[in-house]
């Protein structure tokens, strides 16, 4: 069994998201979240090596063909149309394979006028680990610096797609995208928390975040790289005492895909997870 987890650039048109979906799905489908504030899809989806290889080529060609990148709002940083595709592993000795399916995935991608970058643990140099290097200043900045030189892909060509940008592809273990909902529209305070949150801050390790703006409340939109020691409510109450610093505090969570069973221990009563089922986003269970 292998994993791939497909982030895609569109969360508002529904045909789009309609047949994109459908394209990935030679594999399993176990998850589809969609967020128009974010404008983005994530798929996680699950089949043999074969079937999950066919259905990322085939989805990222209808990204490809349905999405274009340059018309594209949303809060949520990106650089292409398939933004990312990181292949997931379960176990350590499912690590090998996972490596080997992404590093086989990426040549095929630029089969279809994609430059492909490697981050992660297939990152290159140290500075391209985090997607962050590769995303600062959307699909604008990526052309220019393409275009000067100072930023080459892994493989594919030298410049992005026309209306597909780039991708970023790596293998990796299961990670929780989590986000939490504060009481306040404050962008400016959100921001401040999501930066003393993450581990390049000072906060805490394996942790991502920024900040986005919802309208009426702002959110912390994190990814957790190790959600199997760092739990959600660890999330939460760090998020609580740096909020209780500038007069917030987070009212609700939000689980993107699925997370695993042991990231969930002791959760707060008071910051509810919305929509969330875990019959339906807890990986062990969806995969029993």
């Amino acid at each position: 069994m292998a994993l791939a987890v497909p982030n895609f650039s569109e969360g508002r048109d529904a045909d789009a998201i309609s047949a994109i979906a459908t394209a990935f799905a030679r594999a399993r489908l176990l998850d589809r979240h969609t967020d128009e504030v974010h404008n983005r899809t994530v798929l996680t989806l699950a089949g043999s090596r074969r079937e999950l290889f066919e259905g990322l080529v085939d989805g990222a060609r209808a990204c490809v063909e349905r999405i274009d990148i340059d018309a594209h709002t949303g809060a949520h940083p990106c650089i292409g149309a398939l933004d990312v595709c990181p292949l997931v592993w379960l176990a350590a000795e499912e690590r090998p394979a996972a490596r080997e399916l992404a590093l086989a995935l990426a040549p095929a991608l630029t089969d279809l006028g994609l430059p492909v970058f490697l981050y992660g643990e297939l990152a290159t140099a140290p500075e391209r680990r985090e997607r962050a290097f590769f995303r600062a200043g959307g699909i604008t900045a990526l052309k220019a610096r393409m275009a000067a030189g100072e930023l080459e892909p892994d493989l594919g060509p030298a410049q992005p797609h026309p209306t597909a940008g780039a991708v970023l592809v790596t293998a990796r273990p299961p990670l929780a995208a989590f986000n939490v909902e504060l009481d306040s529209d404050d962008l400016e305070t959100a921001r401040e928390i999501a930066a003393s949150l993450r581990e390049s801050g000072g906060g805490i390790e394996g942790v991502r975040a920024i900040a986005i703006d919802l309208g009426e409340r702002a959110q912390i939109s994190t990814n957790v790289h190790d959600p199997l020691t760092v739990s959600l409510a660890e999330v939460i109450e760090r998020i609580r005492v740096l909020g209780a610093e500038r007069g917030v505090r987070p009212v609700a969570g939000e689980v993107v895909g699925l997370v695993p069973e042991a990231s969930l221990r002791e959760l707060p009563g008071d910051v509810p997870l919305r929509g969330f089922d875990p019959d339906l986003q807890v990986l062990e269970r969806r995969l029993g």
